[in-house]
């Protein structure tokens, strides 16, 4: 046999742990989240009770590892070597595209991925030997029904699991309230009850259905009496519940949701390993097929692969290496991290910096359930109206707890995505673990009034990117996956290295971004723990350095545009659209929680940190602006300025960066007492562009300089100006600042 089928086996053995890797760091939001956002535990904890449902659920793991054999095409009609670069190009895709996901934490369906993946590469490998051959149908090759019916399941799954969710959630919070425990001390056993019953049926029915854990006849019998099951389920954990309660005192609200957590992680390894290590133990299973054709005498060269759609049983040791990797990443891999805070960020009660843009689409929307709103509330009696408001009363500052949403949120989330996969289960629907648990924790967050008026249009958007990135799911997944697979069936050994270093090309770029993303979320957590000592020390040094900055760049732009260098005229406008972009996110994420974090008392240093925000906002704008226009001029080869208009600017050019050197020797000698021979040379500034303007108006009048020239001089003329009179008055902000009496009490 050729070696390459054998470096192929360890290609996809490799590329199956670094799936299992990246798969589960988008998967790991399904059974995290809900603990995760109610701050049920420690993390350690949360991450040791999933570790356990993982490792169980891995080496119980029933046989569902026919979907990467069989469930999308006929192996029988595909040759040994079609089938092996058939999986080669699927796993090249699911690591490169999982991936792409994880790092901008975007929570996606990896049985989806998988699905489209295999039908993408079958598809083009099913063309490619239709064509060499000039006989055959797409339709012999490819199981249609399944990939329709996966289809019809995402729509169907979607829209049941927020119709459940809000409403359960709904009259849940109608029943307890946000101050839920005096009520719950009555109710509680019954309703964690109900909850673990739903647990119980989940774990029992999707987690471990023909697995090894139980017996065919054990789960024949289960099957066979599931309503008595249940019955007899509910009372001994209604029981159970009220004992530990109201006799040992314990939250049984947080065993709940443990409980539920452990479940959906068992659940999760049990039926979605197939999805990371299934197409590497169907590429194995495939080699020791023509292995065993080989010792026999036989040739390989025309093999079909018939034998794939035989029942497999996975080898143990696969498994638990498997369950150890996904521990690793659930433990260790911050891209988990990432996709369970988009989720989490999403729908937490709080108010706060918001992850999305608002969209023509979620502003319609919102705009629609206001209008529905004033008439449901017209046709209310106001008694009714008046009872539900006070149900769902929010919690004031005090009352408030650490946490993105509270424990009876958290308990609905698990309970009715449980409920949902295991109904779904049953009906033999291929449901998205995925698209069930995200879309109950939105539509939970919905009927709680978590989405305000002050964040709903960026919640929506921030829902309705992660469904249409369902969507692109697919077709990226089948489009790529063909791609992958037409490039090895032409480019063989070649093409196989190729993709290999594609694959680690990918991953290290996504590394990169991704870890430049974290350093700006990072940014933005760590401002809402600042002190009023924190603000003004780093402000402080946030002004030095962008005063350096801004002389840099300022300095850059002239010297570049001067000398007409087109490439060092683009990397200052790159570093000025950075300044910008810095300063934009600033003000958009960072000023309400910072200022809410300040005490009542800290006027002062909460005018001082929004003025300081506010005017290196519009001197970042005013910079990008010259830097842009620069640079442009430059690229598209205008006649540049003349020697009396580079004089001109010089002189503007001098007197403007001595007033940034001086104001930064203020700001390392704390000595603010030059301000007013600062203004001065503002005064003075100003005149020399008054004087600027009226002789380029002359020299346009006597046609000595072009439109384009006159048009970027003015620019340059008219933002210096502007960078001019809001530095000044920075300086005094900075100056007030060190005058003002919170400084002298907190810097004591």
């Amino acid at each position: 046999m050729d070696p390459i089928y054998i470096v192929i086996v360890l290609v996809l053995l490799g590329l199956a742990a670094l799936d299992l890797y990246v798969g589960v760091a988008n998967d790991a939001v399904n059974f995290l989240n809900s603990a995760i956002g109610s701050k049920v535990a420690p993390l350690w904890v949360i991450l040791t009770v999933a570790s356990g449902g993982v490792i169980i659920g891995s080496i119980f793991s029933s046989g569902m590892m026919e979907i990467a054999r069989s469930g999308v095409f006929y192996p029988g009609k595909f040759t040994f070597n079609d089938i092996m670069l058939l999986f080669l190009a699927v796993m090249v895709t699911d690591v490169i595209l999982l991936d792409v996901f994880n790092t901008f934490g975007m929570p996606t369906s990896t049985t989806v991925s998988l699905v489209f993946e295999l039908l993408g590469a079958a598809v083009a490998v099913a063309l490619v030997n239709i064509w060499q051959s000039d006989t055959g149908v797409l339709l012999d090759y490819i199981n249609s029904g399944k990939t329709l019916t996966i289809i019809s399941a995402i729509l169907v799954s979607v829209v049941i699991a927020f119709v459940f969710g809000s409403t359960i959630m709904y009259f849940t919070r109608l029943l307890f309230s946000f101050r839920y425990k005096k009520t719950f001390l009555y109710f509680g056993a019954i309703w964690t009850g109900l909850s673990l019953t739903a647990i119980t049926y989940f774990a029992i029915f999707k987690g471990l259905k023909g697995s090894s854990l139980i017996s065919k006849d054990v789960y024949t019998f289960m099957n066979d009496n599931t309503t008595l099951l249940l019955f007899y389920a509910f009372i001994g954990w209604t029981l159970l519940m009220g004992v530990l309660q109201h006799v040992f005192k314990v939250n049984i609200l947080k065993f709940n949701i443990l409980a539920g957590t452990a479940s959906l992680a068992l659940a999760f390894a049990g039926n979605d390993l197939v999805n990371f290590i299934g197409v590497f133990m169907a590429g194995l299973g495939a080699y020791e097929i023509a292995a065993g054709v080989v010792a026999s005498g036989g040739s390989i060269e025309n093999l079909t692969m018939e034998k794939l759609s035989d029942p497999v049983v996975a080898d143990w040791r696969y498994l638990l290496g498997a369950a150890v990797i996904m521990i690793l990443a659930l433990w260790f891999s911050k891209k988990a991290r990432t996709v369970t805070k988009t989720e989490v960020n999403l729908s937490r009660q709080n108010e706060g910096s918001e992850s999305f843009s608002s969209t023509a689409a979620s502003r319609s929307l919102v705009r629609g359930a206001m209008s529905m709103n004033k008439v449901v509330s017209v046709i209310t009696p106001k008694k009714v109206l008046d009872f539900i408001d006070s149900r769902f009363e929010p919690l004031t500052d005090e009352e408030k707890e650490d946490s993105s949403f509270d424990l009876i949120r958290a308990s609905v989330n698990l309970s009715v995505a449980t409920l949902l996969i295991s109904l779904g289960t049953s009906l033999k629907l291929p449901l998205s673990t995925t698209y069930v648990t995200f879309m109950v924790a939105m539509s939970s967050s919905l009927a709680d009034r978590a989405w305000g008026r002050e964040s709903a249009v960026y919640r929506i958007s921030g829902v309705l990117t992660v469904i249409s990135g369902w969507f692109l799911t697919a077709i990226v997944a089948f489009t790529v996956s063909a791609g992958v697979a037409f490039a090895l069936m032409y480019g063989g050994i070649y093409a196989i290295i190729g993709s290999i270093g594609l694959v680690v090309f990918l991953f290290v770029q996504f590394a990169i971004i991704h870890k430049k993303r974290e350093a700006k979320q990072d940014i933005i957590d760590l401002n809402e723990h600042k002190t009023e000592h924190d603000i003004i020390v780093e402000c402080t040094k946030e002004i030095e350095q962008s005063v350096k900055n801004i002389i840099h760049i300022y300095q850059g732009v002239l010297d570049g545009l001067f000398a007409e260098d087109r490439k060092a005229l683009n990397k200052l406008y790159k570093m000025a659209d950075e300044f910008h972009g810095r300063s934009k996110r600033r003000r958009l994420n960072e000023v309400l929680p910072t200022i809410q974090k300040l005490e009542h008392q800290s006027l002062d240093t909460a005018q001082y940190y929004v003025q300081a925000v506010d005017y290196f906002y519009e001197i970042s704008m005013s910079l990008r602006f010259i830097t842009e226009s620069s640079y442009k001029f430059i690229d598209n080869a205008h006649e540049g300025f003349s020697k009396e208009q580079i004089e001109d600017l010089r002189m503007l050019g001098t007197e403007f960066i001595s007033v940034y050197i001086d104001f930064n020797e203020m700001i390392q000698k704390n000595d603010y007492s030059g301000l007013a021979i600062i203004k001065e040379r503002r005064a003075t500034l100003l005149d020399l562009y008054s004087e600027l303007v009226r002789k380029q108006i002359k020299r346009t009048k006597e046609k000595e300089s072009g439109s384009r020239n006159t048009i970027l001089y003015l620019n340059i003329l008219n933002e210096t100006k502007v960078i001019a009179m809001k530095s000044v008055n920075l300086m005094r902000a900075q100056m007030n600042m060190y005058n003002s009496d919170d400084y002298i009490k907190i810097m004591k």
